[in-house]
């Protein structure tokens, strides 16, 4: 009698245990699988404005300087390709460690287009304008805050000349197709020599790296 009570005890268990990982795998297949958010960064250079969207609707929207004439900003889509905190700038033999006065600031976004980023300026009056050497500037706050939203692969569209989208997006204070107030560099065209990432390296939770940049200001 006691062999037989320990078989049925040992056949409950077994099928307690099957039912349970029958449970735990339903569980599993009815659980959602995590939803890929779409994220485009748009940049007007007529605007001198940046919007953040994701999955179709604007999350934050800040104003931004961008190329002079001389040195235009690119025109084309792009996707952010390494995210740097606390960038260390050198230029010309010069090098300015993290700080207030490091012309690109506290944050690095670099482009997929080699020398190109959205960074920010030790010359917050530029924000605004019509200023940079072909770069994306943000003032400080708004480049920290920008920083923890995107991720590297994230689309950038930088637009030159207003159409339905910059309109859309940023109010349309211009006709449509009103000229841009800046040339347009199209994508593929010859880089300017504004930045070069240098090198990469993690100094506790903070993702340090040295970036070479020749006149990104």
């Amino acid at each position: 009698m006691a062999i037989a009570a320990l078989v049925v005890a040992a056949q409950a268990w077994g099928q307690g245990a099957v039912q349970s990982d029958m449970t735990q795998t339903a569980a599993k297949e009815q659980t959602p699988a995590t939803a890929v958010v779409k994220r485009v960064i748009v940049v007007s250079l007529e605007d001198r404005k940046l919007a953040l969207v994701e999955d179709g609707q604007v999350k934050k929207v800040y104003s931004v300087a961008v190329g002079k004439p001389s040195t235009p900003s690119p025109t084309g889509t792009f996707t952010i390709e390494r995210r740097v905190a606390n960038p260390t700038y050198h230029h010309d033999g010069k090098t300015v460690l993290p700080g207030p006065r490091n012309p690109v600031g506290t944050r690095w976004m670099g482009l997929s287009l080699h020398g190109y980023g959205i960074h920010g300026t030790n010359e917050p009056k530029s924000i605004g304008k019509a200023a940079s050497h072909g770069c994306i500037r943000m003032a400080k706050a708004d480049l920290e805050e920008l920083y923890e939203m995107v991720a590297e692969g994230d689309t950038v569209e930088l637009v030159g000349e207003r159409n339905e989208e910059t309109a859309r997006l940023f109010g349309d204070r211009q006709n449509l197709g009103a000229p841009a107030t800046q040339p347009a560099l199209m994508a593929g065209a010859p880089v300017h020599g504004n930045v070069q990432d240098a090198g990469v390296g993690d100094t506790g939770s903070a993702k340090l790296a040295a970036v070479a940049v020749a006149g990104s200001r």
